[in-house]
Order: structure tokens, then sequence, then C-alpha cells
């Protein structure tokens, strides 16, 4: 009963003839490069890092990155760091959620 109606060839020509994408489509056989991903040199400095974590009250990596606006992975790393270094600790969090804490304060002046 219902439906789209049909164009009439007139019509469907102008609109092929205006979007060159419907031409591209009908090809086969032509494939495009690989993605190449883009690598991220942004690195967080330890120093102004630890000056944004000593004033955050509970340290997640969500609120570390949105404080020094950098990526979410960005900051997962740093705080892994850190936390190698004895600077912070994990006290909570589940499925790669950690909330940290600030460690002794021993670790955090050197």
């Amino acid at each position: 009963m219902g439906g789209a109606k049909k164009k009439s060839i007139g019509s469907q020509e102008k609109t092929s003839k205006d979007t060159p994408a419907a031409d591209d489509k009908g090809k086969k056989g032509e494939k495009k490069g690989p993605i190449k991903k883009q690598k991220s040199s942004i690195v967080i400095e330890e120093p102004q890092g630890l000056k944004t974590i000593k004033s955050m009250k509970p340290i997640t990596s969500h609120a570390l990155a949105r404080s020094m606006s950098v990526k979410i992975s960005i900051a997962n790393s740093f705080l892994r760091t850190l936390e190698s270094k004895g600077i912070v600790r994990p006290i909570g969090g589940y499925s790669g959620h950690r909330i940290y804490e600030l460690g002794p304060t021993e670790a955090i002046s050197q």
C-alpha cells in the first residue's frame, strides 16, 4: 500500500550528477589504504602532575585527565608510574577504575 514514490528518470539523472558519492558506490575492487594510528606524544610532567594530585580529594584517572586536559589513557599511565614509585597507592575501585590516595610524604619529596 505505502512506500516511496518512484522518481522520474529526469530527477534521477539530476541527483546522480549532483552527488559524486553516488558514482563512487558502484565501483568495486578499489581498496583504501590501511588506517594509520597516530601515537600521542603528550606526557604529564611529574612536578605539575603532583601539584594537581595534591589538590584532589579522590584521585582517579578521569579526574586527573579532566584537570590536566589530557586523555584518560595518559592519566592512567601517569598514575601507574606514580604507583610503582610508591607516591600513590590504590585504595579502591573495580575493573580498571581505580581510586588512589597519596602515599607517605617521604616518597613525594624525592
